[in-house]
């Protein structure tokens, strides 16, 4: 299981001519990989009837309500620019507790003073009161989230460091951090850089030669892969992947990786430039070259996916894959063999109890009218628990039974 966020800066140019397919535009001949292939619809994602999807249901909880910004809260009457930013959440458990990590700070996203927050929970459905893994930064830096990462034995957090507004632009000053949980003090503690001009989309995975792979962007959009992390924390090599205008109509975002059984890794990414739909690329010798990325038939409402290998055997993608009610929906879907998805089903997502206070407001956190967003799962207990964020200001989770997936595969004929 692996991901992928990549990078190309000028000392790069001669090696990624060396390891990347020449890159035409695309054109209307081009036909698109078929990652996906529904009963009902085949592989015309037009034809997606998303309405009569089947519905997959879990037991639904708030990790992080939201909250009032301190800077608004003399304000008599709330909005939503008014609350707190929470985006960017992972799980992980980790000696006999759930973890959450996400972003947390002013209203506008990735704005200077953003921090990395945590909680924990024994059982998914009631969580501790969320604490500071970074602190708070002085202005004008800030932090996101970037997930949790078990090295030899270890609980790491992760977390991109940058300057101004967004990790993404001129003089970001970003890297990527790591912070270690001690279990005598019950707090973090800033561990170690990894890399320079580095922010991943998911945490390190293992490829079979026993090393970490870690995607990559650079602050300019370029991406590339990371191998190594098993000598040192901080031993890495890039491999560059596509950097952000490589590809003609194609801005490369927040790629999830994974391998196949004949060792093959496949790359799945999100584009901003416009396709509403995911690219896919793929890589024969354990991330050190890639094909160019193509487009696919899978929809995508220009947002991130999360994709993870089931104990059944089953692969499943978690994404918007309904372009036209954008981030109002979220969807589940599964592949046998990791290379096309033949089931797709509508995550529900309940409307969450109001905060008090917020009650003229809280008809924009109802399904169906808020966002729901950013999915991060892990499978435990014969559960998959899915975190995701709604409108960007509030942590929740989704418990649902494995049976439940397989009951979507019974009548599969692939």
């Amino acid at each position: 299981m692996i991901e992928t966020h990549i990078l190309r800066v000028s000392t790069l140019v001669a090696a990624c001519a060396a390891s990347l397919v020449a890159a035409p535009a695309l054109s209307a001949e081009d036909a698109p990989v078929r990652l996906l292939v529904l009963p009902d619809s085949g592989g015309d994602s037009e034809q997606i009837d998303y309405e009569a999807l089947p519905s997959l249901n879990g037991t639904h909880a708030v990790i992080s309500p939201t909250a009032i910004d301190p800077a608004e809260s003399q304000r008599q009457t709330f909005d939503l620019h008014h609350l707190k930013f929470k985006l960017h959440s992972y799980l992980i458990h980790h000696h006999g507790r759930l973890w959450c990590l996400w972003s947390e700070g002013p209203p506008i996203e990735d704005e200077p003073t953003q921090e990395v927050r945590y909680a924990t929970s024994a059982n998914g459905l009631v969580w501790s009161r969320s604490r500071s893994v970074t602190s708070r930064p002085e202005a004008p830096y800030a932090f996101i989230a970037r997930g949790f990462w078990v090295r030899d034995g270890r609980l790491l957090a992760l977390a991109a460091h940058f300057k101004g507004k967004g990790a993404f632009g001129a003089d970001k000053e970003l890297e990527l951090r790591a912070y270690a949980w001690n279990e005598d003090t019950g707090d973090w503690e800033f561990e170690r850089k990894l890399y320079d001009d580095a922010i991943n989309n998911f945490p390190p995975q293992r490829l079979s030669s026993g090393d970490w792979i870690l995607t990559r962007r650079d602050a300019r959009f370029n991406v590339s892969v990371l191998i190594g992390g098993r000598r040192a924390i901080d031993d890495w090599q890039a491999f560059p992947v596509v950097g952000r205008q490589e590809v003609a109509g194609f801005k490369p975002d927040e790629p999830v990786l994974w391998p196949l059984p004949d060792g093959t890794l496949v790359a799945v990414y999100r584009d901003n430039g416009g396709s509403q739909r995911l690219f896919r690329s793929t890589s024969p010798d354990q991330g050190r070259t890639w094909t160019r990325p193509a487009l696919t038939n899978f929809p995508n409402a220009t947002s991130k996916l999360f994709s993870m290998r089931t104990s059944r055997g089953f692969r499943i993608l978690i994404s918007n894959a309904n372009p036209k009610l954008n981030r109002r929906e979220m969807h589940l879907s599964i592949s046998r063999d990791g290379r096309t998805f033949t089931r797709m089903a509508q995550l529900s997502v309940p409307s969450p109890a109001a905060v008090a206070g917020l009650e003229p407001i809280w008809h924009k956190f109802a399904t169906g009218i808020a966002s729901v967003q950013y999915p991060h799962v892990i499978e435990h207990e014969g559960q998959l628990l899915i975190v995701l964020s709604r409108n960007k200001k509030q942590i929740e989770l989704i418990r649902a039974p494995l049976p439940a997936l397989d009951a979507l595969l019974e009548n599969s004929a692939e």
